[in-house]
């Protein structure tokens, strides 16, 4: 449950800073410098400290990598135009935690308690309650059909990379690994990333080759210094940190709790950015803020 938690706070942070980076760098190349970063950050834990490539789990971890990191983010990314940033997190947050419990329990047999089920409800109900929009608040771009699709395939990169993280970490386990601790979370966020990043860099090499790669904002030579320390604290906040608290608690948790306390972070992000930006939350927010983390504490004590 710390590792959830401590997931939920670290994507917290790199909402933010992804905000920051995407704004100023253009969302492919941010999102791309941020997984760069995080190779390189987590390559050389892995390769000394932790595991490395040498792990049962690895071929798992490579496909959970191409699922949530590779498919999932590129449908966000696809999703963001079409839905705006609130309706894409609500269908990805909302829908990945029950496509992830249902495919555990069909998969992998593991079944949540009634209580899991009824606290984990309640707090993705309070993190939909926050941040849907209304109509005093309403998307900031023209919402199409399509994009519905989209977000829906990202909600099911984010579930189904949960899920296969957690068909690897019971092949380690069978392997006689000891994946139920931080370093082990690290590594495994290596073998997701390394996978998520070759896939993302192949795709977007595809959209130079035709021509369809967005062009960088324009902006100074100081400017751009700053955004790339944005993109760095993206990388660390959110792949590295993050991540490696994600697997972490995947170890440890079924992926139907985990899921839905990392699903609070646009919640925790609100303060954050009420702090960094003078971005002050609504009434609304901060009442289904309070759902969700009373839903957290009651899914702690649940059995």
């Amino acid at each position: 449950m710390l590792a959830a938690f401590l997931a939920a706070l670290f994507f917290a942070f790199n909402a933010t800073c992804a905000n920051r980076s995407a704004r100023a760098l253009g969302g492919a190349r941010a999102n791309l410098g941020r997984l760069t970063v995080a190779v390189v950050v987590l390559a050389a834990f892995a390769h000394t400290l932790g595991g490395g490539l040498a792990s049962a789990s690895l071929p798992w971890f490579l496909l959970s990598g191409v699922i949530g990191m590779g498919l999932g983010d590129i449908a966000v990314f696809a999703a963001l135009p079409l839905l705006g940033s609130r309706l894409t997190v609500l269908l990805t947050q909302c829908l990945a935690a029950p496509i992830a419990a249902l495919g555990e329990w069909l998969w992998l047999g593991h079944r949540l308690t009634p209580a899991q089920m009824l606290w984990g409800v309640v707090i993705i109900a309070g993190v939909a309650f926050a941040i849907m929009p209304s109509r005093s608040s309403p998307p900031r771009v023209t919402v199409r059909p399509i994009g519905f699709l989209f977000g829906f395939l990202a909600a099911c990169g984010q579930g189904l990379g949960a899920l296969v993280s957690r068909r690897g970490l019971e092949a380690a386990v069978a392997a006689g690994e000891l994946p139920n601790n931080a370093l082990f979370g690290l590594t495994a966020a290596y073998q997701r990333i390394l996978a998520g990043f070759a896939f993302l860099a192949v795709w977007l090499l595809v959209l130079r080759l035709a021509g369809r790669f967005p062009a960088a904002p324009a902006a100074t030579s100081e400017e751009r210094r700053r955004d790339y320390r944005w993109m760095v604290a993206n990388g660390l906040a959110g792949p590295v940190f993050g991540v490696g608290c994600y697997q972490w608690a995947l170890a440890t948790t079924p992926s139907g709790i985990v899921l839905p306390i990392a699903a609070t972070a646009p919640l925790l992000a609100m303060p954050i950015a009420y702090w960094l930006e003078g971005d002050r939350p609504s009434r609304r927010a901060v009442t289904g803020g309070i759902i969700a983390v009373a839903g957290c504490v009651a899914l702690t004590l649940a059995r």
